[in-house]
């Protein structure tokens, strides 16, 4: 729950305590936006203060899922210029993403990671609870192929956002996001699963 704009005060305190951190960040959209309405932080901005404050390893982000509407000709240029790794969702349509998260573990490395997770990542056929639903997203699948293949990274938090339950009369949005939560516990450094 929540919206994404919580992520940046959750990064100010990691970063506290870890320095710059990677991140995974499954989500429809950037979250790189500079202003909305005048204002700096709102739910389209947080990634962009992190960069600001030096609160992300920047060659150690990575952004999966991305799509839908922009204001931007290039919407990812912003991204790409901070060193992110970009996984429009296009690229994710009908594959595994077994294979790509192996390239995140050894993208990651040993070092501090946090996942950030916003259920519009999802297509909304599967999660139609959220504020910005964007079609042609991901598979619950391939949502767990993300996390599942987290393990093993040095994860030092995470977080599952944009879960708006009054727009989705069937449950199913708040179902999917509470067992994408506890996937996220399973995968968290020294839990142990059968």
């Amino acid at each position: 729950g929540g919206d994404h704009t919580i992520t940046y005060p959750i990064l100010q305190a990691v970063a506290e305590k870890h320095g710059p951190v990677g991140l995974v960040h499954v989500d429809a959209h950037t979250d790189t936006g500079d202003r909305a309405l005048g204002e700096k932080i709102y739910h389209g901005t947080p990634f962009r203060r992190c960069v600001e404050e030096g609160l992300l390893d920047c060659s150690r982000v990575v952004q999966i899922g991305v799509r839908g509407s922009s204001y931007d000709p290039d919407p990812y240029k912003y991204c790409r210029d901070q060193g992110f790794r970009v996984v429009p969702a296009e690229e994710c349509w009908r594959r595994s993403l077994v294979p790509l998260m192996g390239e995140v573990r050894k993208q990651m490395g040993n070092k501090p990671v946090y996942i950030s997770f916003d259920i519009d990542g999802l297509d909304p056929a599967y999660a139609p609870g959220t504020g910005t639903p964007e079609i042609a997203g991901l598979t619950p699948a391939q949502a767990l192929e993300i996390i599942r293949g987290c393990k093993g990274l040095n994860i030092v938090g995470c977080d599952l956002v944009e879960v708006a339950p009054m727009y989705d009369v069937s449950g199913n949005t708040a179902l999917l996001g509470a067992n994408l939560l506890f996937e996220m516990l399973c995968v968290l450094p020294g839990v142990k699963t059968m």
